[in-house]
């Protein structure tokens, strides 16, 4: 880390302002070559200054420049932010003026990467940036806020203080049995505190999982055979004419997607060619489509006729969907009722033409996943799929702990597991290094960031 690394932080797109952002030991001797007005070398930290920045002679924008000084900054190191017009062309320009001038181009992420080596931030802290940049709900910011200042790697760090100190004891008693004032731990002492943490990490881990529903939304499928209605049921929930809606079946080809927001949690919902067969070779693309979808979704919504019975490819959906969360739309309520539902679990009856039964399909939607009772007050969660697995593993590692006590085996074979515990907890939050993991966390994240 030895080197200044430069990237365009704002989006490549023409707008009020673009952001240049430098970091390195050199940052601000390189931006101090290409720019002309105060020496930025001997200006104050943590301020903005006027001027412009110039190819040799060749005028290229009007800008303020920021000069940061390490420790005080996002990285540790000496940061220049060059504020330039929203012009692509001037930003990528004084990118390349810097390049020239001796910044190496960052990867995406180096530079949340260099802060967490650095030791401004944790792991968690570092996800919880990535989550502020992808939040699309009020829930899911206040989530990722959360992770960014510290609240969740805080109870990560408590509960593995609580760990270390069960370790030491035990290194104290193993190493030192002659004295008399140490603590005896047999197993009436640890197990108790072990069944506290083990309370810890699962009360972590349930409310970790809430914290995907916030973060990524519910991924849902509308299925059903063509003309039952589901364009329209789209196109109701949305507000917005999203998907085509004719009279002809077989008019969805493919898959149409959009994003309700119901309690502060996202549905990511998408509208599947009518599941029938077919001989025309596009469709059957559509309707393939359509059935491996089943198996991702979160949630199915299956749409049958209420003027209709039930055909024999809708009870192979039926039969496809029972395992999972599904609830089923009997739309077209207002013709004649020729359906059989007296079979039929988690039913909605719905009328897209008369606007009926939406309001009864959010209220179910929100009794189903429980989105009422997700804590609102409390979102120190764990939000990633690495960091909620590494609490089931170390939760997994405090159980065999406690059984080990059970069988009376000695103390230092349930250390074992106590310490591999104590290591997973590490892992979440970036303690122990591990070279591919950080190259692929920070990979994830845009250029400039």
């Amino acid at each position: 880390m030895n080197d200044t690394i430069a990237a365009i932080s704002t989006p490549l797109a023409t707008g009020a302002i673009s952001i240049i952002r430098v970091s390195g030991q050199d940052s601000i001797k390189i931006a101090n070559k290409i720019f002309i007005g105060k020496d930025l070398e001997k200006v104050n930290d943590h301020t903005i200054n006027y001027g412009h920045i110039y190819d040799k002679k060749e005028l290229i924008d009007e800008v303020m420049v920021s000069v940061m000084k390490e420790p005080n900054t996002y990285t540790r190191e000496d940061i220049v932010e060059i504020n330039a017009h929203g012009s692509i062309a001037s930003a990528k320009k004084i990118l390349e003026l810097l390049l020239k001038n001796g910044c190496r181009l960052a990867n995406p992420g180096e530079f949340t990467e260099r802060a967490f080596l650095n030791g401004r931030i944790d792991l968690v802290e570092a996800e919880g940036i990535m989550d502020i940049i992808e939040s699309k709900t009020e829930k899911s910011l206040s989530l990722a806020i959360n992770q960014l200042n510290g609240n969740t790697s805080n109870k990560i760090k408590n509960i593995r203080k609580k760990i270390s100190d069960i370790e030491t004891n035990i290194e104290v008693n193993i190493d030192f049995p002659e004295y008399d004032d140490i603590e005896v731990l047999n197993n009436d002492i640890i197990k108790p505190k072990l069944i506290e943490i083990r309370k810890d990490l699962n009360k972590l881990l349930l409310n970790s999982k809430d914290s995907q529903i916030i973060k990524n939304g519910i991924d849902t499928v509308i299925i059903g055979k063509p003309n039952v209605g589901k364009s329209s049921i789209l196109n109701k929930l949305l507000d917005e004419e999203k998907a085509i809606v004719t009279d002809i079946p077989g008019t969805t080809r493919d898959i149409v997607e959009g994003t309700l927001d119901i309690n502060g949690i996202r549905l990511n919902l998408i509208d599947t060619a009518g599941i029938r067969k077919t001989d025309d070779i596009v469709e059957s693309i559509g309707v393939k489509k359509s059935i491996s979808l089943i198996e991702k979704a979160s949630l199915i919504i299956m749409v049958l006729n209420n003027n209709t019975e039930i055909t024999k490819e809708e009870l192979e959906i039926l039969n496809k969907i029972k395992n999972k969360n599904y609830i089923i739309i009997i739309n077209k309520i207002d013709l004649k009722k020729n359906i059989n539902d007296n079979n039929l679990k988690n039913v909605i009856y719905m009328s897209t033409l008369e606007n009926k039964g939406f309001d009864e399909l959010k209220e179910a939607i929100i009794k189903m996943y429980e989105l009422d009772k997700i804590n609102t007050n409390d979102f120190s969660y764990l939000s990633s799929s690495r960091s909620i697995s590494l609490i089931e593993k170390a939760i997994d590692s405090i159980d065999k702990s406690i059984n080990l006590i059970d069988e009376l085996m000695p103390i230092d074979i349930v250390e074992i597991e106590i310490n591999k515990a104590s290591e997973l907890l590490g892992d979440i939050l970036g303690i122990n290094y591990k070279e591919d993991l950080f190259d692929q966390l920070f990979s994830n994240f845009c250029l400039g960031k």
